[in-house]
């Protein structure tokens, strides 16, 4: 609507209020509401709950679910401005945002639309397909096109890649194109060529659709020769097509920590310039820092004819790749954590390093509940975690066992209970109240000791270290909402720095575990690793309140402090800990 038009509409309003204003509220409403009504529907997409002159929110919904299908993304649409043409009639302006990529620049502008009161002096919006977009002529729709850059990588110690978006071949049998009597051959040399199972290559093919594409493997393209997409194509109905996906040095590697890659699902879409499908961090790292890791993609937006003939760009914006995160891990130490841990189910193990705090290899699965047990799970050590009970005995003059005050401090100088900026979630260990069973996040006074494997072997790198080590895991950034390193719990006292002397002790005591173990004895499997003296500290634990069988040890070895969790005894988390350092020593 033009200034002028506006003008007049303006005057003829005011000339108009005196006879409008014998009407009471009640009677005759005003268009605020259903305008913000209005806006609230085109902002989810889905306008149930107007009215439309002229049309039905049936009709409505289907031409906004078609002009804005090609957008992917919801819009936030609020109002900007509301003029009463007469007593029925209004112009609101509505002002658009679509939040387009992960850059601050959005695609927004305004658009109007007209409201006439019904004849039950109620407000109808007359929809049309410029309410979606001022230039938008009935039959036509926006499409936004998204390109994204390749995915930053996360990075170990020394900058070593641990995570890149690589170009891979994703091989395949398409058996479409192949005759029933095809694919046993197709089959046999396919699975020569890889390197495969054959039989269960077979059953795979067999049991898919007539018209499937059966995929069959995926390898990075910088792992096999340059012919490799062209030998492919000689065996019937094989292919091997080019894409990119986010890939660890191995299957297995650091899995639940660095966590997965995919297309983003409904609910991630639902806020934020994602839509689904986009390729997302689904979980680990990979989910907690995507938007880091994602960058923001080069985008598009155009109008599009019903034959597909597109406008002038209305909104364009270059790529702007992510930020590779860079942690402490140490890629030949996780691996052989992984390995060790590979046929023990349950089990977790984390490796930090005295002399820096750097957390080394964090391995093991996922708990039922989705999180990872090495760093955020709970277990109930009782009053048998040696580190802790040791130094309180020996606060205590070693006679006896220590009380419940000196148990919580002894826990606090070990580091536990104490956050630092490890750059993810854990659960850095406590003390809970043996009288109520209540843990005691501020005093931590009680007498049973609660640790997660990363507090656990912390306390032992503490011990090595004689001071109190801080685990750091992400190096460029700092953990939301963490607590400064070294910083004791809200509302408690520091507790008294681990000594020299007491260090000393301590080692010296955890070194008499394992050189004077007998036959039987928890930690006797490390009498026997190579290379450094090794210390060492076993016990049980529990955790949900179940006596679940888990078996813990924590030891250290030159400047790697480790610890083990396994569902299982003492015993055998000694077992693994052995295999673990027998093969960093060779």
């Amino acid at each position: 609507m033009g200034k002028n038009r506006l003008a007049a509409a303006a005057a003829a309003f005011s000339v108009l209020g005196l006879a409008l204003a014998g009407c009471s509220p009640e009677e005759r409403p005003g268009p605020e509401q259903s305008v913000a009504l209005l806006a609230e529907g085109l902002s989810r997409l889905d306008v149930t709950g107007n009215e439309f002159a002229g049309s039905t929110v049936e009709a409505v919904n289907g031409m906004l679910e078609y002009e804005v299908a090609g957008m992917n993304i919801n819009p936030s649409v609020t109002v900007a401005k509301i003029d009463e043409v007469s007593s029925n009639e209004a112009v609101a302006t509505l002002k658009y945002v679509w939040d387009v990529n992960a850059s601050p620049e959005d695609f927004s502008y305004e658009t109007t639309v007209t409201l006439e009161r019904g004849p039950d002096t109620g407000w109808q919006t007359r929809f049309r397909s410029t309410t979606v977009h001022p230039d938008l002529l009935p039959g036509q729709r926006l499409v936004r096109k998204a390109s994204p850059p390749p995915r930053a990588d996360i990075l170990g110690a020394g900058g070593s890649v641990l995570m890149r978006h690589w170009p891979v071949w994703r091989v395949g049998l398409d058996k479409s194109v192949l005759g029933a009597h095809e694919y046993a051959s197709s089959v046999f040399y396919l699975s020569l060529y890889l390197g495969l199972d054959a039989d269960a290559l077979a059953a795979k093919v067999q049991a898919a659709g007539p018209d499937a594409f059966v995929d069959v493997v995926t390898v990075r393209q910088d792992k096999v020769s340059p012919a490799f997409e062209t030998d492919i194509a000689t065996i019937p109905g094989a292919a091997a097509l080019a894409e990119r996906r986010v890939l660890a040095p191995s299957p297995g590697f650091a899995a639940a920590l660095l966590g997965s890659v995919g297309p983003a699902t409904e609910e991630m879409a639902a806020d934020g310039p994602l839509a689904k499908g986009d390729l997302a961090g689904l979980s680990g790292l990979q989910g907690e820092y995507d938007s880091q890791l994602r960058g923001s993609d080069a985008v598009t937006v155009r109008i599009l004819d019903s034959d597909n003939s597109a406008s002038a760009p209305l909104f364009e914006a270059p790529s702007e790749p992510g930020t590779a995160l860079q942690t402490t891990l140490d890629p030949g130490i996780q691996s052989r954590a992984d390995a060790v841990l590979a046929d023990s189910p349950g089990a977790s193990l984390v490796a930090v390093q005295p002399s820096t705090g750097n957390v080394l290899a964090v391995a093991g699965g996922t708990g039922t509940d989705g999180t990872q047990p090495a760093l955020l799970g709970e277990y109930s050590l009782g009053t048998g975690f040696e580190p802790v009970n040791a130094l309180a005995r020996l606060r205590s003059g070693g006679s006896g066992a220590a009380d419940a005050a000196a148990l919580s401090a002894a826990a606090q100088s070990l580091g536990l209970g104490i956050t630092s900026g490890l750059g993810t979630q854990a659960f850095y260990g406590a003390v809970q109240n043996g009288s109520d069973g209540a843990q005691q996040a501020g005093a931590l006074a009680g007498g049973e000791v609660l640790a997660s494997p990363l507090a656990a072997a912390v306390a032992a790198a503490t011990v090595a270290r004689g001071e109190l080590v801080s685990p750091v895991l992400v190096l460029n950034t700092e953990e939301p909402g963490g607590e400064g390193a070294g910083t004791p719990p809200s509302g408690t006292d520091a507790a008294p720095a681990i000594s020299a002397e007491e260090a000393t002790s301590l080692r010296s005591a955890l070194r008499a575990n394992v050189a004077d173990a007998v036959d039987g004895d928890a930690v006797g499997a490390l009498q026997s690793v190579s290379g450094g003296p090794v210390l060492a500290a076993a016990g049980t634990a529990e955790t949900d309140g179940e006596k679940a069988g888990f078996g813990w040890v924590t030891a250290v070895q030159g400047d790697v402090a480790l610890a083990v969790f396994v569902q299982g005894s003492s015993t055998d988390s000694a077992a693994l800990a052995a295999a673990f350092l027998e093969g960093l020593a060779g």
